[in-house]
């Protein structure tokens, strides 16, 4: 997608919000989308009302972009997120966050659905994520004429999510009780879940969880030098010795259980 797209749609969300600049980005994941009630909204716009903007077909997706303040911050919420297996390409799942950066947005919150491949793990913990691996996605948002209006053609990623959240938000976890684990996120296409052979790989190579989303974001978001924090919900247990056949509505009532942790995490980082 090219920049004067991504122009178009900042300026047709900037005259719809009457020029609100938000200054912090939520991208909300699978499950996880009741944080929004708690958003005292001022503006509130649907995927498909917005120009060039994709449209989430995952049903546990709302699909609307939330204007709003959280903790007295301004935010932009995505209510629903995209994902390549849903036919898009790179460039059009990073497009909101893109917009993001066109409208004011210094500091990206980033969560998701996840599986746990660490044996310590139990299902509705959440773990801060302090690395991710992308080896395994067939492409990178970044591939192409690079847009040097946002950014370098090599942003450097050795730091993708930043110590200074990561810190505040683990001792906000131990303040309140929160069962938090820090960790590695490693990002596959889906929609199928993994074989036995494939946890197997994950966990060889570090990954402490599996998911499909998050990192294409954060590789845009890092090129464009906004601050980055990401929070994983372990909804399902990927140990290959010990593993049961997975139920999209047990892993949509696991991400529920474990939403109020992550919301309060959330909001206690935007008070700092």
């Amino acid at each position: 997608m090219s920049f004067e797209e991504i122009k178009v749609t900042s300026e047709f969300l900037k005259k719809y919000t009457e020029n609100y600049a938000p200054e912090y980005g939520i991208i909300l994941g699978t499950g996880l989308g009741s944080l929004a009630s708690e958003i005292d909204i001022a503006f509130t716009i649907s995927y498909t009302d917005i120009p060039h903007f994709p449209v989430s077909t995952v049903e546990s997706h709302s699909g609307r972009l939330i204007f709003g303040k959280l903790s007295g911050k301004k935010i932009i919420c995505m209510q629903g997120r995209f994902h390549y297996y849903e036919g898009y390409s790179m460039q059009q799942v990073v497009f909101p966050v893109r917009v993001m950066k066109m409208l004011g947005v210094h500091t990206l919150f980033v969560s998701n659905a996840s599986g746990g491949l660490n044996p310590d793990f139990k299902v509705s913990d959440l773990m801060v994520l302090h690395d991710h691996i992308s080896l395994f996605l067939p492409g990178n948002p970044l591939i192409g004429a690079n847009m040097n209006e946002l950014g370098d053609r090599f942003p450097d990623m050795s730091e993708p999510y930043d110590p200074d959240l990561i810190k505040n938000a683990l001792e906000i976890a131990r303040k309140n009780n929160i069962p938090v684990h820090t960790g590695t996120y490693v990002s596959v296409t889906g929609p199928q879940l993994e074989t036995r052979a494939e946890y197997r790989l994950f966990r060889q190579l570090g990954a402490d969880t599996v998911g499909m989303s998050t990192v294409p974001e954060i590789i845009a978001a890092r090129q464009m030098n906004l601050k980055c924090f990401g929070l994983s919900v372990i909804t399902d247990l990927c140990i290959p010795e010990t593993l049961e056949k997975a139920e999209i509505s047990k892993i949509i009532a696991a991400a529920e259980k474990a939403e109020p942790g992550m919301t309060l995490i959330i909001k206690a980082l935007l008070s700092l």
